[in-house]
């Protein structure tokens, strides 16, 4: 294995590989050498943007820590994420669809139906409710519901730590009998990705913004049906178009609708304004 040139090196490396005894490492790694190969090839890149490539990684590496994730950041901000949960979420017709997880979720408090999550965050009062069903709409009882979401000003509970160490806009519910569910929290609103960082950098020479739609996030359990991780977007926002992670689907895009005063839903007498958001989830079944 000796004087490789620019056309022999990428055969001598797939070559190296083809003993490689777990047949779906040596599946990934033939394609990685296949497809890293061709990329520099195109790109012919010089030693010194090589070496920027290398230091991007590692600052992207460096940046990570339990409340930050920069890899799924730059995975997100590359249409990786997407592209991975599409392929891993072929779903009958009349599924919820899904979309990306994203890097701020943990496991929530447990609330009972009809609780407050807002916590110490601040902001106009959301009441959001729904139900959880199979594809024939048949209520599931007893499903299990993650909800998260930014504050007001766009930052999730996370990131603010060093503030307050409370958790806040997020909780863990479970289904009634009817497949229903229901909480208060606040509205959210659409924020900016961290672009402090390499990802930032690189959306700024590529002449990217770095925002994502208004949005709330659900996590959907129940068993003998597929784990269902989803967005429910706000209709009319200014980012549903140009999405910094591509995750925006038209199923998804839900009026938040505007009260003034009134009785809410659940009978709570509202003073001011106050918004609602209401949507059906149908799981598909874990063949």
């Amino acid at each position: 294995m000796r004087d490789f040139d620019e056309t022999s090196i990428t055969e001598a490396v797939l070559a190296s590989v083809r003993s490689t005894p777990n047949a779906r490492v040596r599946q990934v790694s033939e394609a990685l050498v296949r497809h890293l190969h061709a990329f520099i090839r195109e790109v012919e890149p010089t030693e010194a943007e090589w070496e920027s490539g290398i230091r991007f990684l590692t600052e992207t590496g460096h940046l990570c820590t339990d409340t930050r994730q920069e890899f799924i950041l730059l995975s997100d901000t590359l249409g990786v994420s997407m592209l991975v949960d599409s392929i891993n979420h072929r779903l009958p017709v009349g599924a919820t669809e899904t979309t990306v997880f994203g890097p701020f979720y943990v496991p929530p408090p447990r609330y009972p139906n009809g609780a407050d999550i807002k916590a110490h965050l601040k902001g106009t009062p959301m009441y959001v409710s729904g139900t959880v069903q199979n594809t024939e709409g048949q209520p599931l009882k007893g499903a299990c519901i993650d909800v998260w979401h930014a504050d007001r000003v766009g930052f999730y509970d996370l990131q603010k730590l060093d503030e307050n160490s409370e958790l806040a806009g997020r909780g863990r519910f479970y289904t009634d009998a009817d497949g229903s569910f229901h909480l208060w929290t606040i509205r959210p609103s659409p924020y900016p990705i961290p672009h402090d960082g390499p990802v930032g950098k690189m959306l700024a020479a590529q002449g990217r913004h770095p925002y994502r739609p208004e949005h709330i996030h659900f996590l959907i359990e129940a068993p003998g049906y597929r784990r269902l991780v989803t967005h429910l977007f706000a209709a009319g926002d200014e980012y549903l178009d140009s999405d910094v992670v591509f995750g925006v689907k038209d199923s998804l895009v839900r009026e938040y609708v505007s009260h003034s005063a009134g009785t809410a839903p659940d009978g709570k007498a509202m003073q001011g304004q106050w918004y609602s958001l209401h949507h059906d989830f149908k799981l598909a079944t874990d063949a």
